[in-house]
C-alpha cells in the first residue's frame, strides 16, 4: 500500500486504558508518528464492537496497515476476547510491541516477547521508557491550527497521575472483573447532561455485590476526566459531615475550620458549584434526602452507591446484579491459580455468583493453601464455622455472613413483617417463588405473616421494605432471593425458628400442589413445573429438621409424581424412596400412608423397567392394606389391579388374570355389578384375556366395560373413549378393521371433544386410529396420524420423552413400510437415545428399537 497511508502504530487496548492509549497516541504524534486507535478512528464501534459487522475486518486491516501494534497490558485487556485477536494477529504478523498499562501478570504467548513497563512511572520516565522502545522520532510533527482560529486542543494528560484533588481512600483493585456494560452505562449518564445541572447516578445492590468495587474502577479508570475526585463516606450524617470537612481542608476553603459542621457543608457546595470538572463518590448511602443536602446546585458529576434503590427521585439507578456464571468462573480460576474449571464452575454456582463471595474464597484457599475441592466441601458441610472463622477479604469492610447484618437488623425494625417474609423465603428455592404460592398457603403462615400476603398494600409494603436493602428482587408476579442471603437468614434462626419457618414453607408448598395422584392434569403441569423446586428444597430442610413430617412426605410423593410426568423416573424414585423411609419413620412399615408410598414407587420402577422390583412394591403395599383392612376391601382390589399390571408385564398372565378377578369380586360385592370400578376390573380382564389370545371372552368383558361406563358417565364422557379404544384394539385383531377404525374414530372423537385438539389422550387416540389404517394399507393416512400425534406429544411433553420417542419409532415403521430407508433410520435413532437415557440399554423398549422390530406389526397404545 502506498508509505503516506501506512501509519507507525496501531493502538491496541481495553476500554478501562482509554486514557492510556490517548496519552501514547498524543505523545507519539506530537512527535511525528502516524497512530491509528479505536476511540478517535472507530468511535461507532466503541460501546459494544460486537454491534458493529465490520469491527473485526476494521480492525485486523488497522493492525496489517501499521508498522507496529501496542497492546497494552491490563487484567481488562487479558481477558477481552476482543483484544485478544488483537494481538494473536499482530502476534502471527511480528509486528506485536507489549506496553504494560496496569498491574497484571502476562500470560502464554507474550511473556518471551518482554514488554514496556509503564506501571508506577512519572509521567518523564514513562515517556523516556515508551519512546527508548520504539526507534528513531521521524521528527515533530506540524500540527494544523485548530478550527476557528483557537488554539490546538490541549494535550491528554498523563494517565499515571492523579488529578490535582484527589481523595480516594483505596488502592485500586487489579483483581477487578468485568462490569463493562455496567461502567459503560454510568459514563454514558455522567457525560450526556447539558446544562450547569450536576449529574448523578445511584448503583444499587445487595451487599457483596461489589457497588463500591464498580465506584472505584469508575473512579480510577476515568480520573482524566476531572480535577477533583472526593470519594465520601455516607452511611448516615456524621460520616458525610466528616467527608466534606476533609474536602475543605483540600481545598482551603476559609470555613474549612468552622465548627458549625452546616457551614462547612455549604462552602464546599459552593465551591463546587462555580465549576470546574469535579466527582463526588457518595459510598454506602442510605437516606436520599440526606445525600441531596450535601449535592452541589449545579455542575459536575456524583456517583451514588446503596443497597437501596430508591433513589429514582434524586438519580437514575443503575440495579448491579450478580457476576454473570462465566466471569464468577474466571475470576475464581485466577484468583486461586487452580485450572479445574469444573470445580469453579460447581463453587461459583454454590456461591451464587457473588464477587463478595468469591473473593472471600479464593482468599481462604489461597492462605490455607488449599483447593476448590475441599473448600467446596467444607462451605457444603460446615459452612458456619467456616465462615465464623474467616477474615473480610481484602478491598473489603466485611466477610459474607456480616455485611447483611446491619440490614437484617434494620429491616426487623422497619418491617417485621418483611422479616417474616424473608425467613420463610429462605427455606424455598432461591428464584421463582410465585406471590400465588404465599397467597393460597396463608392458612399455615404465622399469623403476622398471614395477614400480609392476602393485602396488597401490606404485601407491597413488606416488599419495599426487602428491596429497600436488596435483599429480594420481585419480578411479574414472582419473587427471588440471593442463596447465599438465604444460607445467612437460616444461620441466624435458633433451631425453633429454622423448624418454624421450613415446617411453614413446606406446608405452603404442600398445600398449592394440585391434589391426585398419577393423573395430574396437563394443564396443572406449568404449575407443578414451578412449584417442584420449591418443593425439593422445602422437602429438604425440613426433613432434616424433622418437622411438619405429613406435609415433607405428601410434598415429596406429589414430586415424584411430577418428576414420573416429565419422564424423570430415576429423579422419581429417589423422590419416593425418601418419602417412604420418613413415612416408615413416622408411621412404622405397616402403615396405609407407607402402602401409598410403595405403590407409588412400584409405579416409577415399573416404569424404569425394573418389573421385579415393582412386583415386590405391590405385593408388600397389597399385604399392607389387606392386613390393615381385611381381605374383601374395595382398597385392597386397587391394590390387587396394580399388582396384575406388573404380572402382566413380566408375563404371568394367569397369575394376573387371578388378581384381577378377584379385584372383580370385591368391587360387585362392594358397589354392585354396574360401579365405575367394576368397570375398571371388568376392563383389565379384558386385557389379560386378550394377552391370552382369548379374543372372544376379551370381546366380551371389553363391551360389559363399554355398556357400564356408558350408562354411569353418558356416551361422551372420556371414560367411555377408553372402553371404546380397547374395544376396536380387540376388534383389530379379531380381524374387524373396519369395525376397529370405527371405535378408534369415536373414541377420538370424544376425546377431542373433551380435552382438544392438543392434548396428549387425543394423541394416544390418533395413533392408534393410525395403527388401523397401516394394517389396512393406508400409509400415507397412517404417517399423517403418527405425525400429528408426534407434534402433540412433542409440545406437551418437550422433544426428550419416553412417549415422543414411541411415536418416533411408530413413525419409522410407516417411513421403512414406504421404502424410505434413511428417513426411518433417522426416527429409529432418535428414539433410541431417548430410551437409553431414560430406560437404560436394557428396557424392553429399548430393545424393541435398538432390534429395529417394528417391521412386525405396527405398535400401539394399550390404554
Amino acid at each position: 500500500m502506498p508509505e503516506e497511508t501506512r501509519k507507525d502504530f496501531f493502538i491496541s487496548y481495553n476500554q478501562a486504558d482509554r486514557f492510556w492509549a490517548e496519552w501514547i497516541a498524543d505523545l507519539l504524534e506530537g512527535l511525528g508518528y502516524r497512530t491509528i486507535y479505536q476511540h478517535r478512528d472507530f468511535p461507532d464501534s466503541l460501546t459494544a464492537p460486537q454491534r458493529d459487522p465490520n469491527f473485526i475486518s476494521k480492525m485486523h486491516q488497522a493492525i496489517k496497515n501499521s508498522r507496529c501494534t501496542l497492546a497494552l497490558l491490563s487484567p481488562g485487556y487479558l481477558t477481552s476476547r476482543f483484544c485478544e485477536n488483537e494481538w494473536t494477529a499482530a502476534f502471527h504478523l511480528q509486528t506485536l510491541q507489549p506496553v504494560r498499562v496496569q498491574v497484571c501478570d502476562v500470560p502464554g504467548l507474550l511473556a518471551p516477547l518482554g514488554y514496556i513497563d509503564l506501571v508506577d512511572l512519572e509521567e518523564d520516565q514513562a515517556r523516556e521508557a515508551l519512546l527508548s522502545q520504539l526507534g528513531q522520532s521521524p521528527g515533530p510533527a506540524t500540527i494544523p491550527p485548530f478550527p476557528g482560529g483557537r488554539a490546538a486542543p490541549p494535550a491528554f494528560r498523563f494517565p499515571g497521575d492523579p488529578p490535582p484533588v484527589w481523595g480516594v481512600p483505596h488502592l485500586r483493585n487489579y483483581k477487578f472483573t468485568g462490569r463493562e456494560d455496567y461502567l459503560e452505562r454510568v459514563h454514558q449518564t455522567l457525560s450526556s447532561g447539558q446544562g450547569l445541572a450536576a449529574l448523578t447516578q445511584a448503583i444499587a445492590g445487595l451487599g457483596g455485590v461489589g457497588k463500591t468495587q464498580v465506584a472505584l474502577e469508575y473512579a480510577y479508570r476515568y480520573a482524566p476526566e476531572y480535577e477533583r475526585v472526593w470519594w465520601v463516606r455516607a452511611e448516615g450524617a456524621v460520616s458525610l459531615a466528616e467527608g466534606y470537612a476533609a474536602l475543605a481542608r483540600e481545598l482551603n476553603l476559609q470555613e474549612k475550620d468552622a465548627q458549625d459542621q452546616g457551614v462547612v457543608k455549604e462552602a464546599v457546595r459552593r465551591a463546587l458549584g462555580l465549576g470546574g470538572k469535579w466527582l463526588l463518590i457518595f459510598d454506602n448511602a442510605e437516606d436520599p434526602r440526606l445525600v441531596q443536602e450535601y449535592l452541589p446546585p449545579r455542575g459536575g458529576h456524583a456517583l451514588i452507591t446503596s443497597r437501596s434503590s430508591h433513589w429514582s427521585d434524586l438519580a437514575p439507578v443503575v440495579e448491579l446484579q450478580v457476576w454473570p456464571p462465566e466471569e464468577a468462573e474466571a475470576f475464581i480460576l485466577k484468583r486461586t491459580g487452580s485450572q479445574d474449571e469444573d470445580k469453579a464452575r460447581e463453587l461459583a454456582q454454590e456461591l451464587g455468583y457473588l464477587p463478595l463471595a468469591l473473593e472471600q474464597a479464593g482468599a481462604y484457599i489461597t492462605a490455607a493453601k488449599t483447593n476448590l475441592r475441599d473448600y467446596l466441601q467444607l462451605f457444603q458441610n460446615r459452612r458456619r464455622e467456616l465462615w465464623d472463622h474467616e477474615k473480610p477479604p481484602s478491598g473489603y469492610p466485611d466477610t459474607v455472613a456480616t455485611t447483611w447484618d446491619i440490614s437484617f437488623k434494620r429491616l426487623q425494625q422497619e418491617s417485621p413483617q418483611g422479616a417474616d417474609l424473608l425467613n420463610l423465603c429462605a427455606f424455598l428455592a432461591p428464584d421463582d417463588i410465585p406471590k400465588e404460592l404465599l397467597a393460597q398457603g396463608a392458612e399455615h403462615l404465622p399469623p403476622r405473616l398471614a395477614r400480609v400476603v392476602n393485602d396488597p398494600l401490606a404485601l407491597n409494603a413488606a416488599l419495599a421494605a426487602l428491596r429497600r436493602y436488596s435483599l429480594l428482587e420481585v419480578g411479574g408476579d414472582a419473587l427471588a432471593v440471593h442463596r447465599l442471603v438465604q444460607a445467612v437468614v437460616r444461620d441466624r434462626l435458633d433451631n425453633i425458628g429454622k423448624k418454624k419457618w421450613a415446617g411453614a414453607a413446606v406446608e405452603v408448598v404442600n398445600a398449592a400442589f394440585p391434589p391426585g395422584n398419577f393423573d395430574v392434569k396437563p394443564e396443572t403441569w406449568t404449575w407443578c413445573g414451578r412449584l417442584l423446586p420449591h418443593a425439593l428444597e422445602a422437602g429438604g430442610h425440613t426433613e432434616a429438621l424433622l418437622v411438619a413430617l405429613p406435609a415433607v412426605t405428601q410434598v415429596l410423593n406429589q414430586a415424584g409424581i411430577y418428576f414420573y410426568i416429565r419422564a424423570e423416573f430415576r429423579e422419581a424414585s429417589k423422590v419416593l424412596e425418601r418419602a417412604l423411609l420418613l413415612d416408615e419413620a413416622a408411621y412404622g412399615s405397616d402403615h396405609p400412608t407407607v402402602a401409598n408410598r410403595l405403590n407409588n414407587l412400584g409405579t416409577v420402577l415399573q416404569a424404569l423397567g425394573d418389573l421385579a422390583g415393582a412386583k415386590v412394591h405391590f405385593e408388600r403395599a397389597l399385604a399392607i392394606v389387606e392386613a390393615v383392612h381385611g381381605p374383601e376391601h374395595p382398597t385392597v382390589a386397587g391394590f390387587a389391579n396394580n399388582l396384575g399390571y406388573v404380572l402382566c408385564a413380566l408375563g404371568y398372565l394367569e397369575v394376573a388374570k387371578v388378581h384381577f378377578e378377584r379385584a372383580l369380586a370385591i368391587d360387585e360385592a362392594a358397589y354392585g355389578p354396574n360401579h365405575p370400578e367394576v368397570a375398571r376390573d371388568v376392563n383389565n380382564l379384558g386385557s389379560v384375556l386378550r394377552g391370552l389370545r382369548d379374543l372372544a371372552g376379551a370381546r366380551v368383558y371389553f363391551e360389559r366395560a363399554l355398556a357400564i361406563v356408558k350408562a354411569v358417565h353418558g356416551p361422551e364422557h372420556p371414560t367411555v373413549a377408553i372402553c371404546t379404544n380397547n374395544l376396536g384394539g380387540v376388534l383389530k385383531e379379531l380381524g374387524d378393521l373396519m369395525g376397529a377404525k370405527a371405535h378408534y374414530e369415536r373414541a377420538l372423537a370424544i376425546d377431542e371433544a373433551a380435552y382438544g385438539p392438543k392434548h396428549p389422550q387425543v394423541a394416544i387416540r390418533v395413533n392408534n386410529l393410525g395403527s388401523v389404517l397401516a394394517v389396512l394399507g393406508d400409509l400415507k393416512g397412517t404417517k399423517a396420524l403418527v405425525e400429528r400425534a408426534l407434534v402433540i406429544d412433542e409440545e406437551t411433553y418437550g422433544l426428550n420423552h419416553p412417549m415422543v420417542a414411541s411415536r418416533l419409532n411408530n413413525l419409522g415403521f410407516v417411513l421403512q413400510a414406504q421404502g424410505n430407508l434413511e428417513g426411518a433410520k433417522a426416527h429409529y435413532e432418535r428414539a433410541l437415545r431417548i430410551y437409553r437415557q431414560f430406560l437404560g440399554e436394557d428396557h424392553p423398549r429399548t430393545q424393541n428399537v435398538k432390534n429395529n422390530l417394528a417391521s412386525l406389526g405396527f405398535p400401539e397404545n394399550k390404554r
